[in-house]
């Protein structure tokens, strides 16, 4: 089942509820590009918090029936790319009326890095989107991606972004 920013921002009321502190999360990801209007609708949730943030979000979601896919990052591991320490405090604030809940989507840039390590068909669509809206650069994706620690065979990485500053520039 696709979530459309409406759905999501409805699942987030009933988990705001449920919280016994104030957590910031990061949509990363399809969630992240839903929220920054780049598509529709998102066909599993992706956020990224501090791990005891995640901790308390964890335990949230155990008392919620939701029935959804909802993959959580901790600390600017996002799919096999370590984030730069900075990326937190780059992503978009989104909405700040939740009781305990601040939410942000991941910046553009780090969208386009994190997707990179993978980069099928709907990564590719993800990219040029968020280059399109957000007129990001070429040196812009390239000098993050420099910063950006990849788990796994890093020239398989570094192919991807070559293909990526290539075709989309």
């Amino acid at each position: 089942m696709p979530f459309e920013k409406e759905n999501l921002m409805e699942f987030l009321k009933h988990v705001d509820k449920e919280l016994e502190k104030e957590i910031k999360i990061i949509a990363v990801g399809g969630t992240a590009m839903t929220l920054l209007d780049l598509k529709p609708s998102t066909i599993d949730i992706d956020f990224d918090l501090e791990s005891d943030d995640a901790e308390e979000l964890e335990r949230v979601l155990k008392t919620i029936p939701h029935g959804f896919r909802i993959d959580i990052f901790k600390d600017g591991m996002i799919f096999s790319q370590q984030l730069p320490n900075d990326y937190s405090e780059k992503s978009i604030l989104i909405r700040t009326d939740f009781r305990n809940i601040r939410l942000f989507a991941l910046h553009p840039v780090d969208i386009v890095v994190t997707k990179i390590g993978r980069l099928n068909k709907r990564d590719e669509e993800d990219i040029s989107a968020c280059i399109k809206k957000f007129r990001l650069t070429k040196q812009e994706i390239e000098k993050r991606a420099e910063q950006v620690e990849y788990i796994g065979r890093k020239e398989n990485y570094e192919i991807n972004l070559t293909y990526v500053l290539k075709n989309f520039f």
